[in-house]
C-alpha cells in the first residue's frame, strides 16, 4: 500500500467490513471512552504495529510508538516529552493494569546505533538513541567476536531491559508496581520466526509465550 488513494480505499473496507458490522462497539467506545488494560511501547518500524500482531480490537490497547521502542529516564530538563506524557496519561488517567515494552527483530534504531550509523551532529535520532547505549555497550562488551545477527538480536533485547529499568524512574509507575496495582512486561517479536518471547525475571532470558 503506498498511495493515498490506496488509503483511502483501505478505510472504505475498514467501514463496511468493521465499523458497519461492530457499530455497538463503536458506539460504547463513543460513549464510555476508552478503558485499555494494557499499555504497549512499540516501535514505530512499519512492520510492527501491536495491534495486528497482538490480534486486539479498537479500544483494547494505549499504544505509544517511536523510534526503538524506547522509554526515557523520568526527567525534568527536556523541552518535549511525548513518550513521557503518553505514559503519564495511560498509567494516571487510564490506570492500565500493564505496561508491555514490545521490541522486534530486525529494528533499524538498534541496527545503526550498533554499527555506528547514528550521528551525533544534530541530529534527533541520535539524542533519542542515546537511551540504549548501556544496551549497546553491554552487547559489545559480552558479544564483540559473534556475528552481526546475534550482536543485533541481544542488543534490541538489552534495550528492551533499559526501557523496563527506565520505567521504574518514574514516581507515579514505581507506586503502582509496588502497590500491586500495575505489572511490567518485556516482549520481543521475532519478525522473521513468527515468535513472540517474553523476559523472565528468574530466568533472566527470552522466553517464547
Amino acid at each position: 500500500m503506498s498511495t493515498t488513494g490506496q488509503l483511502i480505499e483501505g478505510f472504505r473496507r475498514f467501514r463496511e467490513r468493521h465499523f458497519a458490522k461492530n457499530a455497538a462497539q463503536f458506539q460504547d467506545l463513543v460513549q464510555f471512552g476508552q478503558t485499555p488494560k494494557a499499555l504497549v511501547v512499540a516501535c514505530c518500524d512499519s512492520r510492527v504495529d501491536p495491534a495486528l500482531v497482538l490480534d486486539c480490537a479498537p479500544g483494547d490497547l494505549f499504544v505509544i510508538r517511536n523510534v526503538a521502542n524506547l522509554v526515557p529516564p523520568s526527567e525534568n530538563q527536556g523541552h518535549y516529552h511525548g513518550t513521557s506524557a503518553a505514559l503519564e496519561f495511560g498509567v494516571r488517567n487510564l490506570s492500565v493494569a500493564h505496561i508491555i515494552v514490545l521490541g522486534h527483530a530486525q529494528c533499524g534504531g538498534i541496527h545503526a546505533l550498533l554499527e555506528g550509523g547514528v550521528s551525533k551532529d544534530d541530529s534527533y535520532i541520535a539524542e533519542w538513541m542515546g537511551i540504549a547505549e548501556e544496551a549497546r555497550k553491554q552487547t559489545e562488551l559480552e558479544l564483540a567476536g559473534d556475528s552481526d545477527k546475534v550482536r543485533h538480536r541481544a542488543c534490541e533485547q538489552q534495550a528492551i531491559l533499559v526501557s523496563l529499568d527506565n520505567l521504574m524512574t518514574f514516581s507515579w509507575i514505581r507506586e503502582r508496581v509496588e502497590q500491586g496495582k500495575l505489572s511490567l512486561h518485556g516482549w520481543y517479536f521475532d519478525i522473521e520466526g513468527g515468535e513472540l518471547l517474553g523476559y523472565n525475571t528468574t530466568t533472566r532470558k527470552f522466553e517464547t509465550l
